[in-house]
């Protein structure tokens, strides 16, 4: 078998034409948290880093990375190269599948212009095979319609992810909501802009440090900043509360904040392109992973049937359809109380029942009858 190639070789893959596959492990368990703040990512490097140096071994998964014309095709199953979590988890109940993708990126770009929202598809897809796709499928009390979507790392709803940031769908595709910081491990990305995908609008991705001056490779490095700040207040309705990053919509846009634009990416130099290109960065603050385009995204990358579906973590709905939410009188019996407090609700057509005060994601709050 051969043996697993680095990001870099697997650059020169990507830029040949047309280039061979390569072989990778089936990773090996280690635990899995639910999401976590950017500040812990050191000690998930640490413990990625030392994944790196000792690879899993098991079934092969495969990559194949061409030139045809002027696009670039990239053919994966969707198995990780480094060590994921456990899966199935207390948070995710699914386990990593093989996938059959064939994507096609443009290999010459354009800018439109304006920015194309993410929507429901993937943003992207890194040198091992595995898709970045950052948005989730819960939705504040379960409803689409809400204008109120988790967000996978902040931490509202337990997704089972894993110290690559990434979990499992339904469908048993592993995929990254963040940093992928077991491909990232040894990599030396603070050291020199490092590419680990391309965006469905052939933009590359690249690792959260880059030069300070974006079009000298001679100035030092930086860690790259996103412009996304927390809105202030309150929110206006739906879940109430403050704005604490646990909804897509607790953010803002604010040009100028950081160092990169509203789709996480800047014009600049790296050493796949001397003479400069727009790259989008993965960064360790939000959006994480960029959630819209600058260029038109192949239609590859959308996804074929009914949009994702799901229960947090990314369960199954159940039989019949999306799964049964508390009566609105156990909601409104939380409304302004903690997890553990007492409460006490009637539900139509039934006597009062007391209870504790429990999230259940996506409604929210609400009151559990004691058993």
């Amino acid at each position: 078998m051969p043996r697993p190639l680095p990001v870099l070789a697997a650059l020169a893959l990507l830029l040949a034409a047309p280039g061979p596959s390569w072989a990778h492990g089936d990773p090996a368990p280690v635990a899995a948290d639910a999401a976590r703040p950017a500040a812990t990512y050191g000690e998930a490097l640490v413990r990625a880093f030392l994944d790196r140096l000792v690879p899993p071994a098991g079934a092969a998964a495969r990559v194949t990375l061409s030139r045809a014309g002027a696009y670039r095709l990239i053919t994966a199953d969707g198995l990780p190269d480094h060590a994921t979590g456990a899966f199935p988890n207390a948070g995710n109940p699914n386990r990593i599948r093989a996938q059959a993708y064939r994507f096609r990126v443009p290999a010459e770009p354009q800018r439109t212009g304006r920015a194309l929202p993410l929507g429901r598809q993937p943003f992207g897809v890194a040198l091992n095979g595995v898709v970045f796709d950052p948005g989730t499928a819960e939705y504040w009390r379960g409803d689409r319609n809400s204008g109120w979507r988790y967000e996978a790392m902040g931490g509202a709803v337990s997704l089972g992810l894993d110290d690559s940031n990434a979990h499992v769908q339904p469908t048993g595709a592993y995929h990254y909501h963040a940093a992928p910081l077991g491909l990232m491990a040894g990599t030396g990305y603070e050291t020199r802009p490092v590419l680990i995908g391309y965006a469905a609008d052939g933009f590359p991705i690249y690792t959260p440090f880059g030069h300070r001056d974006p079009m000298d490779p001679s100035s030092p490095m930086m860690e790259l900043t996103a412009s996304y700040r927390l809105k202030p207040g309150t929110r206006p309705d739906g879940p109430g509360g403050p704005r604490d990053g646990s909804f897509v919509e607790d953010y803002r846009y604010v040009p100028g904040a950081g160092l990169l634009d509203e789709c996480n990416g800047r014009e600049g130099v790296t050493p796949e392109y001397p003479q400069g290109t727009y790259h989008y960065v993965v960064t360790f603050a939000f959006p994480f992973i960029p959630r819209c385009f600058m260029g038109t995204p192949d239609d590859s990358f959308r996804r074929r049937g009914p949009a994702r579906t799901g229960g947090p973590g990314g369960r199954p709905e159940g039989p019949g359809g999306p799964r049964r939410q508390p009566p609105q009188a156990a909601i409104d019996a939380c409304a302004g109380r903690s997890d553990g407090d007492p409460c006490r609700f009637a539900p139509p057509g039934r006597g009062a029942l007391s209870g504790l005060c429990r999230t259940l994601p996506p409604a929210g709050r609400a009151c559990v009858p004691d058993r």
